[in-house]
Formats: structure tokens, sequence, C-alpha cells
């Protein structure tokens, strides 16, 4: 059986380790971080990687530049914040690749943290581009990929750059990985899943796999119009638990709903939650989704919890802590609970 490499299996010591991190965080206009839930999910790495004196190159993109350089997605309010959370002076490269670069790696001593610049400043990041994945690896003895929520995209950082050094999986990716398989393989039951939000057709596949081992599958307003008028196919329907009464045409799931949700959520051992059930964004359509959570961590149940709007909203209303694990991965996440095969995974696979 193959298995995943892991960080705590790779002498890092003296070494130049090149980390694939996530710190696509959400930007005000005037680029203050909003929300820094993804750097603080990476600390561990980084200090296993400090305290075992290993030389850190630190890489990530943020938001969509497409292949140019867009000042305001340089990468300085994630370094600013990583110094603040490490107590440490990082120094931050002009750019992502390049011999300078590459020079300035080796020079650098154990302890030292090297950021480099957006990496969706070259197109050739999303294009999976091999010559770039070579350049990236120039910079590094090894690579770790801490990046769950890329680890659906064939990207060069994730993907290509493995063909040219040891890979490992770093201390988050793993938790993810061994978390959501514990969760679709082998959860403790009753496990009830909710998904909220919207696009049924992106999220069938997931209720269909993870209805396998739920006892009950609860639905947001909108994904059960959407399941009603494409006439979606699902596996096993009589899992699913719709709402009973909504607000404002399904803007909200009414107080029926809450309370035939949080009867299910009160039986539950296992909680899998994806999507609001409401229009969150304006308050007056928030109080079902804000019942439910609170509902959840009441529960004496194991809550795993994701995508980004949910997290936010959990964040928002300072609920964020109560949960057992939230799941750094949106598409990513859904991709792995619905059984897809995520190549920034695969990869990291050996015998």
């Amino acid at each position: 059986m193959a298995k995943l490499k892991t960080l705590k299996n790779l002498n890092v010591k003296q070494k130049r380790v090149l980390v694939r991190c996530d710190f696509n965080v959400p930007l005000s206009d005037k680029g203050e971080i909003l929300d820094d839930f993804r750097i603080r999910a990476t600390l561990p790495t980084i200090e296993y990687l400090l305290k075992n004196q290993a030389k850190i190159i630190l890489m990530s993109h943020l938001g969509r530049p497409d292949g140019q350089v867009v000042e305001n997605l340089r990468l300085t309010p994630i370094q600013d914040r990583l110094m603040e959370y490490l107590d440490l002076s990082i120094v931050k490269a002009p750019d992502c690749v390049g011999k300078e670069i590459e020079e300035w790696t080796k020079t650098m001593r154990p302890g030292e943290i090297l950021l480099l610049e957006n990496l969706r400043f070259h197109s050739e990041e999303e294009a999976g581009d091999l010559n770039f994945a070579q350049q990236l690896a120039q910079l590094g003895d090894v690579y770790v990929n801490d990046a769950f929520g890329v680890a659906h995209r064939p990207h060069a950082s994730v993907v290509g750059i493995t063909q040219f050094l040891p890979a490992t999986a770093g201390l988050l990716l793993e938790k993810e990985i061994n978390i959501l398989n514990q969760l679709k393989q082998n959860p403790q039951k009753p496990l009830v899943v909710i998904i909220g939000g919207a696009k049924a057709e992106t999220k069938t596949k997931l209720i269909n796999q993870m209805s396998e081992k739920a006892e009950w599958v609860l639905i947001g307003p909108l994904i059960h119009k959407e399941i009603k008028e494409k006439n979606l196919e699902i596996k096993y329907p009589e899992k699913i638990v719709a709402p009973v009464d909504e607000v404002a045409a399904g803007k909200d799931i009414g107080l029926a709903t809450i309370k035939l949700f949080k009867e299910k959520i009160n039986l539950a051992k296992t909680i899998f939650w994806n999507g609001p059930l409401g229009w969150i964004e304006k308050q007056e359509f928030r109080q079902g989704t804000e019942k439910l959570a609170q509902a959840i961590v009441a529960s004496q149940a194991f809550s795993v919890v994701g995508g980004g709007e949910t997290v936010e909203f959990i964040t928002q209303i300072g609920l964020l802590e109560k949960f057992n694990h939230v799941s750094t991965g949106g598409g990513a996440m859904l991709e792995f609970l619905a059984g897809d095969t995520l190549p920034g995974i695969e990869v990291l696979y050996g015998n």
C-alpha cells in the first residue's frame, strides 16, 4: 500500500526546505488582511522547520493576478503578519524564480526564512509549466506541500515541482488528509452531513458519496430547490432531510426547519458542515445558519467544517475555535470528500 510521505520522516537539518503554503487570504480594498486563518494554520509546519534547523523558503499565490505583476497582490501583508506571529525577521524576495534568488538561498543560514513573491505573477504557475517548476526547484533541496487549498490544482508549485525534488506533505496537509479520510471512511456514527450554499450540481457527487456513511444529510433551501428543478440524481433520497419551511423564498430556513435540523444535530457523534443555509451577507437572513452553528458546537459531536463562506461566517460570530477541525480547503475539500483524486496529494504517495 502506498503511504503518504510526511515531514516528520524527512531530515531537514541544514537543508533548504521549499514550502508551498496557501496564504491566499481575503484582503480589504486597502490591502489589509481580513482573515488570517490560513496563515495561522501553517504556523506549526514553519515552527517545526525552525526547531529542526532548516533554511526555510516559503511560496504561495495571492488572489488572481493572471500572470501579471499586480502591485496590491504582492505578499508584503503576508510577510508582516508572519513576522508578527513568529517574532522573527523575514526577507521577501522581489520575485519567485531567478539566479539571484537561487544564489540568495545558498547563503541562507539554518533558522532563516525567505518568502518568495506571488507565484501567480507568472502565468506558467497555473499552466503547470515544467520549466517553471524546475526553476522553483532550484531554490530548495527538498519540497514540502502544506497547501491543501490548492491540492486539487495541477499547478507547477503543487505537482510539477515534485518531479525535481524529494517531496512530502507538511503538518497541515497531513492533518487535513487524516481527518477527512477518517470522515470519509470510518466516522463515529451517527454521522450528520449539512450541505448549504448553492451550486447543487457541483455538490450532488459529494452528497451521494457522504450519504453512504451518513445517517442524515440536511440540505439548505437553495440546494433543495435546484435538486428538484434540475431533477438531479440523489442516491439515497431517504437520508435527505430538506427544509420544511423557509424565509423570503429560500433566503433562510424557517423556525420549524431550525428545530428539525437541531434535533438531528443533537443525535450526531460526527458532523460535517459545508455552506451557509441562507443569504448570510444580509443580517436578516443569518438566523438559520447562526442557530445551527451554535447547535453544532454545543453538541457532543466531533465537528468538521469547511468552505470559504462558512469559515468566514463562524469566524465573524466567534465560533471558529469551537469546531474540532476547520478545513483550509474549499474546492479541494469538496473534491476530496466526493472521492476524487487530488493531483497535489497523489504525487506525495510513495512505497
